[in-house]
């Protein structure tokens, strides 16, 4: 290693450092995660490139890519800058046939499309992934394709489909050398672990879902991959201990984050780790500071706030803007929410939207409040039954049922109530369970 490292940043021009970081056997700078130190170099080497003409396309190729891949990484992935980088790299492997490239600039546009809220866009990515993939000899291409369709089915709330390919992933992939690693990153096992634990964790399955988030976490640290331990952490498992309602495992997976995001230069995850702080914070009870550190993350994040990052923190924020009185502005976020949700598509947390705009609706005890709010956890339930998130109802039923409890209903409220609970078969221990089983067993 030592020999590498001075070989990489030997005295030459930055043109060659720029291509020593991107075509050594095992990029450097994802060995030792100088991603900023990648983007810096390879963007001069870019500028020193002869022109058009003249210029060594291949060495351009990998260059962009190189490019694309650092910018996720040091900046955002839905930045104009990081699509036009893969862009370019894939035009030019479309041009010399390098099937190679052509997979993983595929990968970049659709990570780069998924960030920017447009599931439909990315799903034609990793179907055009999927089938170049079919002709390649290494199996794990395809489980790659599989892994990019779970992902984009889960934010387009087909659970099911998702489940299954991640699913896939999980029980074929092999990491037999580091050439995905270079390719695709972040490693591919560790982020369908990721989103097969938030599928988990939405069709009911509380306990599965927190173990598979602590391998994907286990995956990441195996894989020595900085970025894929920032995915398991932002994504899997801080998410799910919160809303687990284990406060004290978020906070532990939140600090690592921050921590490991600091400590590399990585923006775009320490965004996210402040906003996940934000939320700690609030359900700690201190909602003024909770919201500061919130907005803050938010401010963070830029342009970066989209897809299911920014639809999961509005949710959080609408719902700490009830609890501190600024119930109006709690609507406007949750009307928000919805509306994006609604017109990108990004339809897996539209259940628990739908709840919290009616939880805001009678806390803020208008005229017409109750039925207002009963008709929109109607439509809670309605999503969640069809989507198959028992979570998200189970809250919409909690939600529905401490109404009709208030309005004297209580043998209807235990009707509601009860057949959603006796459907789950594990998490009796976790925040929603609990409070569910003794919503029932205070009622005759």
């Amino acid at each position: 290693m030592r020999a590498a490292l001075d070989w990489t940043f030997s005295p030459a021009g930055d043109e060659s450092i720029g291509v020593a970081l991107t075509t050594s056997a095992v990029p450097l700078w994802m060995q030792l995660s100088l991603f900023d130190e990648c983007r810096t170099r390879v963007e001069r080497a870019l500028a020193a490139l002869p022109s058009e003409a003249d210029r060594d396309t291949r060495q351009e190729m990998k260059l962009q890519a190189a490019l694309g891949g650092s910018l996720v990484c040091t900046r955002s992935p839905t930045e104009p800058e990081t699509g036009a980088a893969w862009t370019k790299a894939l035009e030019i492997a479309e041009g010399l046939d390098d099937a190679d490239y052509r997979l993983r600039s595929l990968w970049g546009l659709w990570y780069f499309h998924i960030s920017n809220s447009r599931p439909r866009v990315a799903l034609a990515m990793a179907e055009t992934f999927c089938a170049l993939a079919t002709n390649r000899p290494d199996p794990n291409d395809g489980l790659i394709g599989d892994r990019m369709i779970g992902v984009t089915q889960h934010t387009l709330a087909d659970l099911p489909s998702g489940r299954c390919h991640l699913e896939r992933v999980v029980a074929g992939y092999v990491a037999s050398d580091s050439r995905h690693i270079i390719c695709l990153q972040p490693d591919p096992l560790t982020t369908a672990r990721v989103f097969l634990a938030r599928i988990l964790w939405l069709q009911g399955f509380p306990e599965a879902a927190m173990r598979e988030a602590e391998n994907s976490i286990a995956d990441a640290r195996a894989a020595s991959d900085v970025v894929s331990l920032c995915h398991a952490l932002a994504l899997a498992a801080g998410p799910i201990a919160l809303w687990t309602g284990d406060l004290a495992s978020a906070e532990n997976h939140i600090g690592m984050l921050l921590d490991h995001s600091t400590r590399h230069s990585l923006a775009y995850w320490h965004a996210l780790g402040s906003s996940h702080q934000g939320v700690i914070v609030i359900r700690r009870g201190d909602v003024a500071r909770g919201l500061r550190l919130l907005r803050g993350g938010f401010d963070e994040l830029g342009e970066a706030n989209t897809a299911f990052r920014l639809l999961t923190f509005l949710s959080e924020k609408a719902e700490a803007l009830g609890r501190g009185g600024q119930i109006a502005d709690g609507l406007l976020t949750i009307d928000e929410a919805i509306a994006r949700s609604e017109r990108t598509e990004e339809r897996w947390p539209i259940a628990e939207f739908l709840r919290i705009k009616g939880e805001l609706i009678l806390l803020q005890a208008g005229p017409g409040a109750a039925p207002a709010a009963k008709n929109l956890f109607r439509q809670a339930l309605d999503w969640a039954s069809r989507q198959g998130t028992l979570s998200w109802e189970l809250r919409a039923a909690m939600s529905l049922a401490r109404l009709l409890r208030d309005r004297g209903s209580l043998v209807d409220a235990k009707a509601l109530l009860q057949p959603v609970y006796h459907r789950f078969t594990e998490g009796f221990d976790t925040a929603d369970l609990r409070t569910a089983k003794a919503f029932l067993d205070a009622l005759p």
